[in-house]
């Protein structure tokens, strides 16, 4: 990353290496490719890891860090860590950055620690703002649907939040079709700047198609970004020869199980790794590529363990284009 001195008289190069969407019908703009730190920036990972993959990513044109209250392990230390570089890399970038975070899962003890209510929201933020050490977030999410509060709390509780100035936008995730077009009714009645629905979406997992979510943010200008983009690790080629003693299944993840790769599973993996391999692409890279090949999502969210993870797939934003038996080779091989 550049000395101070430099960031005005760069030539933003880093920037030339990246595509931008905007979020649904704003006027914010995410890079195609964000990175996630819900895996890797806990407690228990390589600080200096964690501060290389970040100065990868935005060098790389990777503007936008998405993170959680309860991101860990353990919860709270993915946004600590953030905060710790900040202050010692990324202050001066501050505002060539977007920056998010999430409440509605478990972050404490008692019942005021979960899900959507006014209290919990404004508390965890508090919170989190004080752990990565800012005095605002681009986007603050609700993190998923809470049908024991009412939804008017909880976009309340949003809108109270963007009029604060601790976030610049609401943003929700894991919300379906009803719910989703709920919470859009709700904020815009609350004039409040609501831009982006983020949803788990991968050649996998097609429930934003299924669920008609995709096609109704695109009519209602709302923005998609999507998570899992990897299906947690299959749409790679690191199980094609057996499980990795460093891999995420054999790590005994909560995420991906061993019963997961079945004898199908893995003819199709070894299958879309061949359409890939015809790309002059990794199955990674297609499997990002396809997210983004329609336009319905603005950027997908990576995760890495390595910066050399996040170089091979910056390129994917510039190979989006299928063709029709490309794309249909693909659907017949989930399908089947």
């Amino acid at each position: 990353m550049a000395d101070i001195a430099d960031i005005y008289k760069a030539d933003n190069s880093r920037y030339k290496k990246m595509r931008y969407n905007n979020a649904g019908n704003s006027g914010l703009k995410f890079p195609a490719i964000s990175l996630g730190l819900w895996h890797n920036f806990g407690s228990k990972d390589n600080y200096d890891n964690m501060k290389q993959m970040l100065r990868t990513a935005f060098d790389s044109g990777i503007t936008q860090f998405d993170l959680a209250n309860n991101y860990g392990p353990v919860y709270g230390s993915a946004e600590s860590n953030l905060g710790r570089i900040m202050e010692e890399d990324f202050r001066p970038y501050r505002d060539e950055l977007i920056i998010t975070t999430k409440a509605g899962y478990d972050m404490w003890d008692g019942p005021y620690g979960d899900g959507g209510s006014r209290k919990y929201l404004v508390a965890s933020l508090d919170q989190s703002l004080k752990r990565m050490k800012l005095d605002y977030v681009d986007i603050f999410y609700h993190h998923r649907m809470d049908k024991e509060t009412p939804l008017e709390e909880t976009m309340q509780a949003l809108a109270d939040i963007v009029k604060s100035g601790k976030a610049l936008y609401a943003g929700i995730s894991n919300y379906d079709k009803e719910y989703t077009e709920k919470a859009m009714n709700i904020l815009k009645e609350l004039h409040c700047p609501f831009i982006i629905n983020q949803r788990s979406y991968s050649i996998f997992d097609r429930t934003i198609e299924q669920d008609g979510v995709k096609d109704f943010c695109k009519e209602a200008g709302i923005g998609i970004i999507a998570f899992s983009p990897l299906a947690q690790g299959m749409l790679t080629n690191k199980y094609l020869n057996g499980i990795p003693e460093d891999s995420r299944i054999a790590r005994n993840s909560n995420f991906l199980k061993k019963d997961a790769l079945t004898e199908k599973r893995l003819e199709q993996i070894a299958r879309l790794n061949q359409i890939a391999i015809n790309r002059n692409q990794t199955l990674a890279q297609m499997a990002l590529s396809w997210i983004l090949r329609d336009g319905g999502v603005c950027s997908v969210l990576i995760g890495a363990s390595k910066p050399s993870q996040i170089l091979e797939n910056i390129s994917v934003a510039e190979h989006t284009d299928f063709t029709e038996e490309e794309l249909k080779q693909i659907d017949e091989i989930c399908q089947e």
